[in-house]
């Protein structure tokens, strides 16, 4: 159910797609490429500025189960937004299960993407980007962290790092309650997460944000588990706070992420009307 490279037959082809697009597009397009936003491991990312002041801001996190994929393979994302005027900033972070010396789990990561988001905020002006208006959005293991960034709870996150809070996000394909990927045979001891550390990395046990909307996402040709979490978020946080929560026709686990950078795709206009509002 939640392996989604063995329900995907010629999946690869997808990952030999986004790589070759992602240099395109970095050959294309003005870039500021492994910018530093922390100290830790791999606490880099991508910019791809407009030429315009005061724009909105799309911060994208890539997936992967937070144990593969980098933020390299994902600047395909970025030429249908910057056409629009958006500037486009692509997150890196540590993937599990880091090394003996220096573990990486789940939390760690959540904890990196405050960082991201805090020097985003901070620094985005410079390269065109107006700080209160930033979308974060996410692909599976980036759409559990963009909804853990949306929400702001730093008791559940177990950090007292404060960090701006975000109008909205999206989150695609996205894991809303970690504890049953403890029992994923292909997952096993990855993701540095024991019962209480799954509970609290899940976002849809957390209250709902305070501010802000989340739109929720996946593709109708997933497995019923990713249908089932998508689902629950807007279960968890309410329809005020989930407004769009949608299977996507047609789509399946790696296909939904193409969607998301097709300027004809609906998935598309939904990251638009996020951006634009």
């Amino acid at each position: 159910m939640y392996n989604n490279r063995t329900r995907v037959p010629g999946f690869a082809s997808s990952f030999e797609r986004w790589v070759a697009d992602s240099r395109s597009a970095r050959a294309a397009l003005p870039c500021h490429l492994d910018q530093t936003y922390g100290e830790g491991p791999d606490e880099t990312l991508d910019i791809f500025p407009s030429e315009q002041a005061n724009v909105p801001v799309l911060v994208f996190i890539h997936g992967g189960y937070w144990r593969a994929t980098d933020k390299s393979d994902h600047s395909f994302l970025a030429p249908s937004f910057v056409r629009h005027g958006i500037c486009v900033v692509v997150l890196n972070y540590a993937l599990c299960p880091g090394t003996p010396e220096a573990p990486v789990s789940v939390l760690f990561i959540m904890s990196q993407m405050v960082r991201a988001l805090t020097w985003t905020s901070k620094n985005i002006a410079q390269y065109g980007g107006d700080p209160a208006r930033i979308t974060v959005a996410g692909h599976s293991a980036g759409g559990h962290l963009a909804a853990t960034l949306l929400a702001n709870d730093r008791q559940a996150m177990g950090s007292d790092l404060p960090h701006p809070v975000l109008r909205s996000a999206l989150s695609i394909s996205g894991l809303y309650d970690l504890r049953d990927l403890r029992h994923a045979p292909f997952l096993q001891g990855e993701l540095g997460l024991d019962d209480d550390g799954a509970r609290r990395a899940s976002p849809a046990l957390w209250p709902a944000p305070r501010q802000g909307v989340l739109y929720a996402g996946a593709g109708a040709d997933e497995s019923e588990a990713f249908a089932a979490q998508n689902a629950l978020i807007r279960t968890a946080w309410g329809k005020s706070v989930v407004p769009v929560c949608e299977l996507l026709p047609g789509l399946n686990h790696f296909s939904v992420l193409d969607a998301l950078a097709d300027p004809a795709h609906a998935l598309h206009g939904r990251a638009l009307e996020l951006l634009l509002a």
